[in-house]
């Protein structure tokens, strides 16, 4: 295995969740707001072709083969009252401590030192933090310090179709990264370490909550991937300083590969043999932050994003966005897939917002259902597992299927040069920003940090308040400054909000309370797994590297 230095001891699970079905069956589903009704599809990555109620039943996908796709009539009933079961007065509520308990159950927070032995760090920490939706989480996160480079690397995965290639990701990807930014020197001196038994140098340091696993099962596997690929980087060696974003595309490209192959040879170890496919058919996206000094790298593909915050001269608080959701609402991308195909499929390639009707994201890892042939396909599904034999969707054949690949896992990176006035950058999966807007999102984690939150004026947005509403308000703003409902973690708070905030933009306790308190089957109808890193920088070291470079 590739060793490494953690920030805090190693704690592993004993062995991988149990298997869950390949592909989960999707459903429509129905958000209540305070002040209005939304219809919405959950599982929007693999999605029916509809996402909203017709005179009171779901629409059904036109295919008969998508019926596999969907939950059985006989369970319909329980879904189409879902609306009528969250309507109904809860008499149920958690306690500010329950609640506090659920938010923080998956926070981490860590200090960078200010000076590492090699460099002063433009990052003075981050906090991080996660809400599941789906049972268990698809989401996953993962943070980490370039030991043998410069820089940090942090990165959330938002996966769909199952956990399995969200997993696979988070575990390694920042190290294909790291490998890709080596010099020369150093991919020579790991593959001779590893080539006469000795240790091998450290590559990361990981800063992860104990809930975020490693596969120890697929540890050797993983290794012997990602040894072959450094082989081809020093055999390849051009002598040239590695461009990062030339890194960060050639890892994700790389890695995706590696799902791809590593599912097609297949593994003599059953239970590996397995995984390997699961990862493979399931999909994840991926937005990752690579931060060396002033240089900021986002790397993204898939509806993932990136979101800097900035303070204005004035104090107020703007957002700057440094992704772009690669799905249908991107003209640029739509255009993109476009072109890849003949002009013949150009009507099919993009249906309901869905590429070839099924899929919202167009860049994804995994999901070979959208990148193998035909027939390669039928290959590995006829000699793999009875798991995956017996699975209706594994051997289900997209629509218009005749020129694949039609998905890439290929990322859009972006550079930004850091300046003193940019405080924070926020990476969250889209179930944060299915709920929030980013401008709300800039100031509520803005104020949270510079600590006036508590100070500002409360703003009713337009809406006739009585006496005892606005009452109502301040009492709610003398609890939150109470430790009760004090967060010690951005990313908490900033869930906190995007769960709980009423339609004054402030947390309702009881509204907070109901929606933590739904149980699985329903949660997944209101909202989507959350996962947020809020990366805090040092504006001091900035401006002086800032003043260096003039």
């Amino acid at each position: 295995a590739i060793p490494v230095r953690s920030s805090r001891l190693p704690l592993l699970s004993d062995a991988m969740p149990a298997p869950a079905h390949l592909f989960p069956l999707i459903r429509n589903c129905e958000i209540s707001r305070i002040c209005s009704t939304v219809c919405y599809c959950h599982h929007k990555h693999l999605c029916c072709l509809s996402s909203h109620f017709a005179h009171g039943h779901f629409r059904y996908a036109p295919q008969k083969k998508f019926a596999t796709l969907y939950r059985p009539k006989e369970n319909f009933n329980h879904f189409i009252h879902a609306r009528d079961y969250a309507s109904t007065p809860q008499r149920f509520y958690l306690t500010p401590p329950q609640v506090n308990s659920i938010l923080k159950a998956n926070e981490y927070s860590f200090k960078v030192p200010e000076f590492d032995g090699k460099n002063v760090s433009s990052v003075l920490g981050f906090d991080s933090n996660q809400l599941p939706a789906n049972a268990p989480i698809e989401d996953r996160r993962s943070a980490a310090t370039c030991l043998q480079t410069r820089g940090m690397l942090l990165g959330v995965f938002d996966g769909h179709a199952g956990c399995a290639c969200a997993q696979a990701v988070s575990e390694r990807l920042f190290y294909y990264i790291a490998v890709s930014l080596l010099p020369h020197e150093t991919l020579l001196e790991i593959e001779n370490a590893v080539e006469s038994g000795r240790a091998l140098l450290p590559i990361l340091q990981w800063h992860k909550h104990p809930n975020d696993y490693f596969s120890k099962e697929a540890s050797k596997l993983y290794f012997n991937s990602l040894r072959t690929y450094w082989q081809e980087l020093i055999d390849l060696n051009s002598g040239e300083t590695t461009d990062v974003k030339e890194a960060l595309i050639n890892a994700f490209k790389r890695l995706d590969n590696d799902i791809s192959l590593e599912a097609q040879v297949g593994d003599p170890n059953s239970f590996l043999n397995y995984l390997v496919l699961r990862v493979a058919f399931s999909g994840a996206t991926a937005c990752v932050a690579h931060v060396d000094g002033v240089d900021l790298h986002i790397a993204n593909t898939g509806d993932s994003r990136a979101m800097l915050g900035v303070q204005e001269e004035d104090g107020s608080w703007s957002a700057v966005t440094l992704s772009y959701d690669h799905n249908a609402q991107n003209k640029h991308e739509v255009e993109r897939v476009k072109m890849e195909h003949p002009k013949s499929e150009e009507k099919n390639l993009v249906k309901q917002d869905r590429l070839l009707g099924l899929l919202m994201p167009f860049r994804a890892f995994g999901d070979v259902k959208f990148k193998w042939s035909i027939e390669l396909q039928k290959r590995v599904i006829e000699s793999g597992p009875d798991q995956l034999n017996d699975n209706e969707y594994t051997k289900f054949i997209p629509p218009n299927y005749h020129t694949p690949p039609y998905l890439t896992a290929e990322p859009e990176v972006i550079h930004h040069k850091l300046r003193p006035q940019d405080k924070f950058l926020v990476l969250a999966t889209d179930g944060l920003w299915e709920t929030m807007h980013r401008q709300d999102v800039a100031r509520i984690v803005g104020e949270y940090l510079t600590g006036v939150h508590h100070q500002q004026p409360i703003a009713v947005g337009g809406y006739k308040v009585t006496l005892g509403q606005m009452h109502g308000l301040l009492a709610e703003r003398r609890a939150r400054i109470s430790s009760v409902f004090e967060d010690q973690n951005a990313a908490t708070h900033l869930i906190r909000h995007a769960v709980g905030n009423n339609e004054f933009g402030t947390v309702d306790h009881e509204r907070l309370s109901k929606m933590l308190s739904l149980p699985e089957e329903l949660a997944r109808m209101y909202r989507d797994d959350i996962t947020i890193i809020v990366v805090q920088f040092n504006s001091h070291v900035i401006g002086a590297c800032q003043n260096e470079e003039l």
